[in-house]
């Protein structure tokens, strides 16, 4: 048995493509760069969500979350973002 989804077909049809780096900081700190983005038929690139999270050593963690799209001139522009600090609650 097949199944079908709802999914747009040809011209309105997008493509999600994801890269996601990871690395340590000049200052020790774990960094994560999740960059996933929506690429039309003809391979342009029409929209982005980032997600950058940084570990400290003190194990705090910063999430920056920056969504964009492409506007009318063809430039991305941040549409939304998010910054998030999640604490260890630990006290010196």
């Amino acid at each position: 048995m097949s199944e079908t989804n709802d999914t747009p077909a040809g011209e309105d049809a997008l493509e999600l493509v994801e890269v996601e780096t990871e690395g340590v900081d000049q200052e020790g700190n774990l960094v994560d760069d999740d960059l996933v983005v929506a690429v039309d038929s003809d391979g342009r690139i029409v929209a982005t969500d980032e997600v950058i999270t940084v570990v400290a050593v003190d194990s705090d963690a910063v999430i920056d979350e920056t969504i964009s799209v492409v506007g009318d001139d063809g430039k991305l522009r941040a549409v939304e973002e998010e910054i998030s600090v999640l604490e260890t609650g630990e006290e010196e």
